[in-house]
């Protein structure tokens, strides 16, 4: 039997011309139109519909392309099953409002370059999860450290003999991430719960890849940042950016990246290798905001390029799930601070250092592997007490006669979070009732609380101290802190 004509032309057949029509059928009107009026409309529907259908097809077959090959960088990266992207799991420290991440870079990406394993920009991302903010903390990749199996070297080195000798330890993740972290981790008495390595070309694509980011330049010197060692790729200065706003290319931020000024003839880095890693925690947060921008976001291209430069120049231990987690937590928070050990709260608490073999480092200003003040620190900046967050210095003095009452109080505050300096004796006559100096000026006035609660209200602005100590607390305890449980014998001093 043979099959009745479909009603429309299948794609792919050549449609028929109403000229090619016999005179009669030409010339015979029928219901609904000419002939040729019928095919008109036939022809132009079916040419709309193939055109529809070939767009529809165009976009899904790119957007097939592009979603998978963003699915397949990123399981090349963060790994796992490419669908968890679609879901989110908790982070680790999110449970105690904290997710702390290590970020180094390197150069491994340009063989040419000498020492291109040693990481030297090294970061530590804390966020606050219950607070939406965070901080970049530029941790300086000449700080002299204790390697375990290995000696005092520099930081930068940490990660090359973690992956030489194969670090393996409890807790840390394998080579040489794992070596830093765990250095990072013990010195600065902060946990890690993720990290992630990152080589020249990630920066230079992703700024790139978002269409350049803008950063304002604020050098002290009134030209602003200029580094004349060459970039071989435009063949022009490392640097060279007056002081306000600029729009940086790919190329632009990775050479501000690695300029440190040091160069015969460089102005602006007044801090050398330190307003260098400013720069750099500047950048991050100037690539963060553009990337979770819109116009990256809603651009499949965009973010395909994004994920694609990301997913082969990072090593991280991140999964797809987690993310995503941190993709949602992050992407509307704007309280970022850039943060920088020789300028914390106004104090340097860095040192310089001469290694045995003559070079240059830096150590922590209490001294070698001290690292009491900087971890004091860390603990403000991740607190979520009012009193640990303010960071006030106190001094403890015993006004009471009775040794061991200003070393009992001082353990007391420590418990309560306070930085107690120094402890020791009141040289003024025994007294009753304690005595604050307050040298705070109004800016600390959780501390004010606790101390008011502790020893009540007795405050005073006159301190007969001031050459002595330097604090924004001077507690001079009186003989009614004296308790049957104080000791008959101290330690000296307090």
């Amino acid at each position: 039997m043979k099959k009745q004509a479909s009603q429309f032309p299948t794609v792919g057949m050549t449609l028929p011309s109403y000229q090619n029509a016999s005179a009669s059928q030409a010339k015979a009107p029928r219901k609904g139109g000419s002939t040729e009026s019928r095919w008109r409309r036939l022809r132009r529907k079916f040419t709309v519909k193939r055109v529809v259908l070939t767009l529809l097809l165009l976009v899904l077959l790119a957007g097939g392309w592009l979603g998978g090959k963003f699915i397949y960088e990123a399981h090349k990266l963060f790994g796992g099953n490419i669908f968890s992207v679609l879901s989110t799991t908790k982070l680790k420290g999110e449970d105690t409002g904290r997710v702390n991440i290590l970020l180094a870079g390197n150069s491994a990406d340009d063989p040419g370059h000498q020492g291109a394993d040693l990481t030297d920009s090294i970061m530590l991302v804390s966020i606050d999860t219950k607070d939406n903010k965070a901080f970049l903390l530029s941790i300086p990749r000449d700080l002299w450290v204790h390697i375990p199996g290995d000696g005092h070297e520099k930081i930068n080195d940490a990660y090359v003999y973690g992956e030489q000798n194969g670090f393996n330890a409890d807790g840390y993740p394998q080579g040489g991430m794992g070596q830093l972290e765990q250095i990072v981790s013990q010195d600065f008495d902060i946990p890690i719960d993720y990290y992630a390595l990152v080589d020249y070309t990630a920066l230079r694509d992703s700024v790139n890849d978002v269409g350049g980011i803008d950063i304002n330049i604020q050098s002290s010197d009134p030209r602003g940042l200029y580094d004349p060692s060459i970039d071989y790729t435009t063949h022009g200065p490392l640097v060279k950016l007056t002081n306000g706003e600029h729009h940086l290319d790919g190329e632009q931020a990775l050479d501000l990246a690695r300029a440190r000024g040091d160069a015969y003839g460089s102005y602006g880095f007044a801090a050398s290798d330190f307003t260098r890693t400013q720069d750099q925690r500047e950048m991050l947060i100037a690539l963060k905001s553009k990337a979770v921008s819109v116009g990256v976001l809603a651009n499949p291209v965009k973010l395909n390029d994004l994920m694609s430069a990301i997913g082969n120049n990072v090593t991280t231990d991140f999964n797809l799930s987690q993310v995503h987690r941190l993709y949602d937590l992050t992407k509307n928070m704007n309280n970022i601070q850039s943060l920088s050990l020789n300028q914390a709260n106004g104090q340097n608490l860095l040192a310089s250092y001469e290694a045995p073999d003559g070079e240059s480092a830096l150590v922590p200003a209490a001294g070698l592997d001290d690292y009491s003040a900087i971890q004091a620190y860390i603990r403000q900046l991740t607190s979520s007490n009012p009193v640990v967050q303010e960071g006030a210095k106190v001094v403890v003095l015993n006004g009471t006669g009775t040794n061991g009452v200003a070393t009992q109080a001082s353990r007391q505050l420590t418990n309560d979070g306070l930085d107690v300096t120094a402890v020791g004796n009141s040289p003024a006559p025994t007294q009753a009732t304690p005595v604050i100096i307050d040298e705070s000026a109004g800016k600390k006035p959780a501390t004010k609380a606790l101390l008011t609660k502790l020893y009540g209200n007795n405050f005073t602005t006159q301190n007969p101290y001031g050459l002595t100590y330097d604090a924004d607390f001077i507690v001079i305890l009186g003989t009614n802190q004296v308790s049957s449980s104080t000791p008959a014998t101290g330690t000296a001093g307090g």
